[in-house]
């Protein structure tokens, strides 16, 4: 890749991990994000054990200031961001009559205030670039939620529509935007919600790294804007 520098949020585990140690496997230096030290530090030893190229950044996604401190602290270090993928996510399963507000906060702080700031964050800093690639998580969730994922599933289609519209806006200053959509993906998150859900019909962490990287690549260009649905039938 270039040696592209990537920033990865939600990078501790799961779909963010695979995400960076994909990245990193194409040649990429990845700074992998996350509110967990030992999580990320996990991150980074499994990618350099591989022979790739981790760095790491503590940081609260949903804080304004730690995001600003993210971006940068990675163009002070590198000169540049490439792409920025938004991975953070939280999915409780709850009916409308139990989500509590303070639930309701929480889903909407991390999968929709924590991407509106990383995006404002980079925005800026592709625009001086005249390049850059945003890759927003969403989820099938957004057109076809479980009961339960009123919450989630809302705040997916939110960030299919803000994807949508950065891509508009971000097309004469040669800032990509996509999405990927994955269904059920064999992560702690899903296992923690539905302990058995079918392995035949779950989709792996690399499964969805391998979309992520392959919407960043220039042959897509003309797709910006773009949701990609990925799921195991």
């Amino acid at each position: 890749m270039d040696l592209k520098i990537v920033v990865v949020t939600g990078g501790g585990r799961g779909i963010g991990r695979a995400i960076c140690e994909r990245f990193a496997v194409a040649g990429a230096q990845t700074v992998a994000t996350a509110r967990s030290a030992n999580e990320l530090a996990e991150t980074k030893r499994v990618i350099e054990a591989a022979g790739g190229l981790c760095h790491v950044h503590p940081a609260d996604i949903t804080a304004a200031a730690d995001v600003s401190n993210l971006m940068d602290a990675t163009v002070q270090k590198f000169g540049r961001i490439d792409v920025l993928v938004n991975c953070a996510g939280v999915a409780p399963l709850v009916s409308i009559e139990e989500l509590d507000p303070s639930i309701f906060d929480s889903v909407s702080s991390v999968n929709i205030r924590a991407v509106y700031l990383a995006c404002r964050a980079v925005w800026p800093i592709m625009k001086r670039q005249k390049e850059g690639t945003i890759v927003n998580i969403s989820s099938m969730s957004a057109v076809d939620p479980f009961p339960g994922f009123e919450a989630y599933g809302a705040a997916k289609a939110w960030v299919n529509a803000w994807t949508n519209a950065l891509a508009k806006e971000g097309r004469k200053l040669g800032i990509r935007t996509f999405a990927v959509a994955p269904g059920a993906v064999d992560t702690a998150m899903l296992r923690g919600i539905f302990p058995d859900y079918p392995p035949s019909q779950t989709l792996t962490p690399a499964e969805v790294a391998e979309t992520v990287l392959a919407v960043t690549q220039p042959a897509l260009d003309a797709a910006t804007g773009q949701v990609i649905y990925i799921r195991k039938e």
